[in-house]
Parts: structure tokens; C-alpha cells; sequence
């Protein structure tokens, strides 16, 4: 079903995509217009800090929606695993679904508590879980200002299939990577993810990395269950293409992969080790652009290794790096 929004006289073209609370990654909302969005993660075994982001863009701003996500590990529910954000006690998580049967991620619309507090310039928020079995939290921040060039915003969630996933974003004009100022990229949030754990990407046929994860979010000196989190931020800079481990930075320029008269661009993700889970891409393009959700390769392999997981990992603890 789709709606739009307007805001302020501003015409969004909203594409808002219902989907099932247990599905792989797929369409969530989208925003078009003047927008841009901001990301953060965190993540520690204490399960109390503070998570930030980067000051908006200078001028009037808006802030559309702000959306909390907590990943969680040891079971396929998200009963008791709440969270406090600059004293907003959030237990409302819609369940995104578990990746190999005890990976699962939720998202929670904070908005309201927000929104007033990141248009008068705060960046900055405490956050606390209520549970030792979180490993961290993503914000994820969209909004207005008129000075910023036409774009569309996109976030699509769920839990990684390790089988894959296939994301499309289509455009109604052909693209020209090389007209100034043209941009696209992406953010991906990844959780239980760390040493040596990780996932592969390929943007229109070409594998950009094979390194995505790790605990980058953390703020603990170690890793270990609790603080397994990594977000593409806002302060991260882009991955070179086919990172090493310790240089993928979870954020990716997509530009390199788009040929000139393109009107698509084609995501893939796979989690050949079966052992982390991308709960959350977030895009950022020129233009108007239509996100139409994510497609999961054939279960076969998810199959297998959710029987697999089931068998030989109950709450299992991890190697620390």
C-alpha cells in the first residue's frame, strides 16, 4: 500500500510498503523530496552509553521520522528486550524475524520523543538496554531541509537470509553517474558480527566486499556478546572496494557500479557463514527513486542451516578476537 506525506508544503512522495513482521529483508519506507538521513550504532556489554550522530545539514530543518532498531541474539522473541533512548523507555519493537534461529532484530518508531530534540540541534542521546542478550542499537534519522538536492531515502529491514537477498532500487529516468553531484549509497546495520565473521555484497553484479561486519559500534575494548554491533555511520568513511575485515566501514559508494543509462540498481547480500545478521539497509540517492522490496534466494541453505544452528548452538558464546 502506498501513501504520501507532505511536509510543510513539501511533497514526499512516500512509498510506504507494508510487509510481514517475519520476512527477509525487505521494503519498509522510503522518502523522496529534499531529504537526507543520518546513522548511528552502539553497543557495549555494560548496556548503557550514549549514542550519536552528525548535526544536520545547516538551515530549516524537519525531521521526518526516526526509527530505533536493537539486535538481539539467544532467542526468536524480543519479550523484556526494551530500551531506554534520552529517557524514553521503548518496548514496542516490531519483531523483524530471526536469522539461523536465535538472531533477531526490532524496530521501534521514536519520532515523537525525538524529533523535537534533533531539530533543536541535539545529537546526542543516553541510551540502556534492559537485557544482557542485546547486542546494540541503530538509529536511523530522516529529515527535510529546502536546500538540499532531490532525493530518496530507503529503508528496508528484517534479518539476513543466508541463502541471500535481493534488493532492486529502480529509477523512472536512466541514470548518468557522472552528472555533477550524483551520489548513492548505502549503510548496512549487522549484528553478532565479529572475528573473522562476515557477509558478502554485490552491487550490480560486482562483489564490493566480502568483509561486512564486526563490532565497529562498539565502545568496549573486547568483543563478546553484548556489544557485537556495527552500523555504517555517518562520521564512517566509504569502504574501499573488497575491504580487508578491519577496513570495512559498513557504508559503501555505490557509484562505481553504475554504468551510464542504467534505470536500476541490484543488491545482493549473502551470509555464507551463517553466523551474523544484517537487520537493517539504509540508502541514500539522487533522485526519485522506487524501492521495491527484497526477494530471498531458495531456502534450501537458510533451511539447513537453521536445522544445523539448532542442533549444535543453544545460547552459544563467541571466540574473542
Amino acid at each position: 500500500m502506498k501513501r504520501q506525506k507532505s511536509v510543510l508544503g513539501l511533497v514526499l512522495f512516500g512509498a510506504i510498503v507494508a510487509v510481514p513482521a517475519h520476512a527477509s529483508l525487505t521494503t519498509f519506507t522510503q522518502f523522496n523530496g529534499n531529504v537526507d538521513m543520518r546513522t548511528a550504532g552502539w553497543g557495549s556489554t555494560s548496556q548503557s552509553g550514549t549514542i550519536s550522530i552528525t548535526p544536520l545539514a545547516a538551515g530549516s530543518n524537519t525531521v521526518l521520522a526516526v526509527y530505533l532498531y536493537t539486535s538481539t541474539f539467544g532467542g526468536t522473541t524480543l519479550a523484556g528486550d526494551g530500551v531506554t533512548i534520552q529517557g524514553d523507555h521503548v518496548t514496542s519493537f516490531t519483531n523483524l524475524g530471526s536469522n539461523i534461529g536465535f538472531l533477531t532484530a526490532g524496530r521501534a518508531d521514536v519520532t515523537s520523543a525525538l524529533a523535537p530534540l534533533i531539530q533543536a540541534g541535539q545529537t546526542s542521546f543516553s541510551i540502556s538496554e534492559d537485557n544482557a542478550n542485546q547486542d546494540g542499537e541503530a538509529l536511523v534519522v530522516v529529515y527535510s531541509n529546502p536546500t538540499l538536492a532531490n532525493s530518496t531515502v530507503g529503508i528496508l529491514d528484517g534479518f539476513s537470509s543466508s541463502a541471500g537477498d535481493n534488493s532492486k532500487i529502480a529509477f523512472s529516468t536512466p541514470l548518468d553517474p557522472a552528472a555533477p553531484g550524483f551520489f548513492a549509497e548505502m549503510r548496512i546495520g549487522d549484528g553478532f558480527s565479529c572475528c573473522g565473521q562476515a557477509s558478502t555484497i554485490a552491487v550490480n553484479g560486482t562483489t564490493i566486499t566480502t568483509n561486512a561486519g564486526n563490532n565497529d559500534d562498539s565502545v568496549d575494548a573486547a568483543p563478546a556478546n553484548g556489544n557485537l554491533i556495527t552500523v555504517g555511520g555517518d562520521n564512517d568513511p566509504f569502504s574501499p572496494l573488497l575491504p580487508t575485515y578491519a577496513a570495512d566501514h559498513e557504508r559503501y559508494n555505490l557509484v562505481p557500479e553504475i554504468m551510464n543509462g542504467d534505470t536500476s540498481i541490484m543488491i545482493h547480500t549473502v551470509n555464507p557463514s551463517n553466523d551474523d545478521n544484517i537487520f537493517l539497509e539504509a540508502f541514500h540517492v539522487t533522485g526519485n527513486a522506487d524501492f521495491g522490496g527484497s526477494t530471498p534466494e531458495p531456502a534450501s541453505i537458510m533451511l539447513l542451516g537453521t536445522i544445523l544452528a539448532g542442533v549444535a548452538v543453544g545460547l552459544r558464546r563467541k571466540r574473542k578476537c
